[in-house]
């Protein structure tokens, strides 16, 4: 019995989770979430359309509509305006299942349709923080998921500020995005590993340069511990959560962030995997080096113009947007058929 003990301890999963790390399930799929007991769960669109196409989950299509007919189906006659309000239950009722499973909080995003205005953005996520408390889920369980543009973060500010509802500050690529997030005092950022590393090696002629992107030497992984490290220097309390990797050693490098953010099939690998898994960051570390701050508070102009001087982190942004706005437009037409 203490043999197969201590073999479930040393696996890699459980040695990250022991470094100080945060293991949060990157899934709309309920059973992956049993599974891998994490702490917390993210969903987004991408990850809410595939999951409503498998069986097992189809029924809450209709939980959803059903319930949108009933509460609004006698005051609200424009059917685009109802189907909106379905999908909004039905990311509801997504996260009321997954928080009937994780001890934490559910990331729930807004439409990225609206993420360059501030307001819609504002009205989006307390409509979907009302759903929430209508299901008898307390805000303080729930983070609102915007993406990292000036308009975002500015709801975020509105958000935690005025409304005390936290946000998750997404499709951040850059440490323009996270020091402008943790200036206006979002709960978490969520820095996207794996796409950096895509674009790197989709915009780097050098084969030899290309190999080298592992490991230490990974974009992505630079770039999130650069964040951190930004953060514990400065003392700001906004949580660093990496996220869309690609490869277990990403994440393996990034041991001892806030949290990370992991699909179900990494955190299969990490769990089958008994691979030491050493705390590379730690936030006394930081408090030494020598970093340059910044800011960016009421200065759009300058946030604008650093972030456009950030090829990558660019592109990736408006790429983000539009790829999760597609699988918005996609998931209306399901749920518009159910009407």
């Amino acid at each position: 019995m203490s043999a197969v003990k201590k073999v479930k301890e040393s696996d890699s999963l459980s040695q990250l989770k022991n470094s100080g790390t945060v293991v949060v399930a990157d899934t709309g799929d309920f059973e992956n979430i049993k599974k891998y007991t994490p702490q917390d769960a993210t969903t987004n669109p991408s990850l809410i359309l595939a999951a409503s196409k498998n069986e097992k989950y189809a029924k809450l299509i209709d939980i959803a509509v059903e319930a949108t007919k009933k509460q609004f189906g006698d005051s609200i006659k424009e059917q685009d305006k109802l189907v909106e309000i379905a999908i909004d239950k039905l990311l509801v009722e997504f996260g009321k299942n997954i928080l009937n499973i994780v001890p934490g909080r559910v990331s729930t995003e807004v439409d990225a349709r609206l993420s360059f205005d501030t307001d819609a953005t504002v009205a989006k996520a307390l409509e979907i923080i009302k759903f929430y408390e209508e299901e008898g889920i307390s805000k303080d369980r729930v983070l609102i998921k915007i993406a990292s543009t000036w308009e975002g973060i500015q709801a975020a500010k509105i958000l935690q500020k005025q409304h005390k509802v936290n946000c998750n500050l997404t499709l951040l690529f850059s440490k323009v995005q996270a020091v402008a997030c943790a200036e206006a005092g979002a709960f978490l950022i969520s820095p996207f590993v794996g796409r950096i590393l895509d674009w790197y090696k989709a915009n780097t002629k050098d084969e030899a340069k290309v190999k080298s992107f592992v490991g230490k030497a990974d974009p992505g992984v630079i770039s999130v511990k650069d964040i951190y490290n930004y953060y514990k220097k400065f003392g700001y309390s906004t949580i660093v959560m990496g996220a869309s990797f690609r490869n277990v050693t990403e994440i393996k490098e990034l041991a001892g962030v806030d949290y990370l953010t992991i699909s179900p099939n990494l955190l299969s690998e990490l769990q089958e995997s008994n691979d030491d898994v050493p705390t590379v960051l730690k936030a006394e570390d930081a408090k030494s080096l020598d970093l340059q701050k910044v800011s960016y508070i009421d200065d759009e102009s300058k946030f604008r113009y650093d972030l456009n001087e950030d090829q990558m982190a660019t592109e990736k942004l408006s790429d983000g947007i539009r790829k999760f706005s597609a699988d918005i437009v996609t998931l209306h037409e399901v749920v518009a058929a159910k009407f």
